[in-house]
C-alpha cells in the first residue's frame, strides 16, 4: 500500500536529510556522527556509553507516528498520521535499507579533506542503531524481530521510548530487549505533562508510569531521560526526584531542550537552557534523591546521574 506518508511531509524529510528505508521507516546521519567522522568532536552516549559515535545510525520505524505533539519536538506536526495504521516494513529490509541510504548519505564525505578516511572506512558497516529519530517505535509491531535482528548481526540497539505504549514494551522483556532502554520522564506530574506534550491519546501519563514501573523487568541497561525546557518542564526537581527514587534503573541523563528544527515555530530561544542551568538543576535533584552525577557533556547539554548504591553497567561498542 504506497503513500503511507504524505508526499508533502516526504518532500519536506528528504529535504532535511532523511532518506526512507520502507514506506515509514527512516535514516538520517546524526550531527554528531558527521563531527566525528571530521574529528571535530563525539556524541555524549560515546562519552557516558561507549558507543562510538562514527558506527551509530540513526533512524526510525515510525516516521512520524506519535501520539505526542510535544512543543520541544524538532518535527513537522502539521501532518497528524493515524497511529493506527498498520506499520509492515520488514525488519530485515529495514536494517538492510538504513545501512545502504546511511553509505550513500555518507558518500559525499569522500572529497571532504577533514574527514578520517579510516573512520569513513568504518562508518560503512554501522556497529549501533539509535531507533530513536522521530515518531514513538513502539508503534511498529515487528519492533522485537527488528532488535532480534540487530543482535543476530551483532549491531547493538539504543531503543527510546515515549513509555506511553507499556503493552508493547512489555511485550520486549526477556525477548527482545534492546542493548539499551531509553523511557522518556517529560514532565514532573501531569498537569505540565498535558501541557507540554499535548497527547492524543487518554491517561498518556498514567501509562507513562505504568511503562517506569515496568522497567523493573528489563534486563537490559535502562536509562530515564528528562527533556527540560525552561520555564516549563524545568521546574520541580523535587518532583522529579520523588517519581526517579523509586525507580530501578542504570542512568538518568538530564537534558536540556535544543532550540532546533521546527520546534522554533513554539518555542523561544531563551527556553533553551544552558548547560550550567542544567547542572544546577540536576544538582537539586540529587539533594532530594539517592542519584549523585556521574558526567556531563557541556557541548551536549547533558548530565548523567546515577544512584549512589548501585553498580554502574557500562558497555563498550
Amino acid at each position: 500500500m504506497p503513500g503511507i506518508i504524505p508526499e508533502k511531509l516526504k518532500r519536506i524529510l528528504e529535504k532535511q536529510q532523511y532518506r526512507f528505508a520502507g514506506r515509514h521507516s527512516a535514516v538520517k546521519i546524526c550531527e554528531w556522527t558527521k563531527k566525528s567522522l571530521r574529528d571535530e568532536d563525539y556524541c555524549y552516549k560515546q562519552k557516558f556509553y561507549g558507543i562510538k559515535s562514527h558506527l551509530c545510525c540513526q533512524m526510525s520505524p515510525a516516521v512520524n507516528f506519535c501520539d505526542h505533539q510535544c512543543v520541544f519536538c524538532w518535527r513537522p506536526q502539521e501532518f497528524n498520521l493515524d497511529i493506527n495504521t498498520k506499520l509492515d516494513d520488514n525488519p530485515s529490509e529495514i536494517i538492510e535499507k538504513c545501512i545502504e541510504s546511511q553509505r550513500k548519505l555518507l558518500s559525499g564525505f569522500g572529497g571532504n579533506e577533514k574527514v578520517n578516511k579510516q573512520k569513513l572506512k568504518e562508518a560503512q558497516d554501522p556497529g549501533m542503531f539509535a531507533i530513536s529519530l522521530s515518531g514513538e517505535p513502539s508503534l511498529y509491531p515487528k519492533l522485537g524481530e527488528l532488535i532480534n535482528e540487530l543482535h543476530k548481526r551483532k549491531i547493538t540497539s539504543f531503543l527510546v521510548s515515549n513509555g506511553t505504549f507499556p503493552e508493547n514494551l512489555k511485550k520486549l522483556i526477556g525477548k527482545a530487549e534492546p542493548t539499551q532502554l531509553y523511557i522518556t520522564l517529560p514532565a514532573p506530574d501531569e498537569d505540565i505533562y498535558k501541557k507540554i506534550c499535548k497527547p492524543i491519546i487518554k491517561n498518556g501519563w498514567k501509562k507513562i508510569q505504568e511503562s517506569l514501573e515496568l522497567i523493573s523487568e528489563f534486563k537490559c541497561r535502562k536509562v530515564i531521560r528528562l527533556t527540560l525546557v525552561n520555564y516549563i518542564t524545568m521546574i520541580c526537581p523535587e518532583k522529579y526526584a520523588g517519581i526517579l527514587n523509586n525507580l530501578d534503573v542504570d542512568y538518568v541523563e538530564v537534558k536540556g531542550y535544543v532550540w532546533v528544527g521546527f520546534s522554533r515555530l513554539r518555542l523561544k530561544e531563551e527556553n533553551m537552557p544552558s548547560h550550567e542551568e542544567i547542572r544546577d538543576f540536576a544538582e537539586q535533584i540529587c539533594e532530594n534523591s539517592g542519584f549523585e552525577i556521574l558526567d556531563e557533556k557541556k557541548e551536549s547539554r547533558v548530565v548523567l546521574l546515577g544512584k549512589t548504591n548501585r553498580k554502574n553497567r557500562k558497555i563498550n561498542l
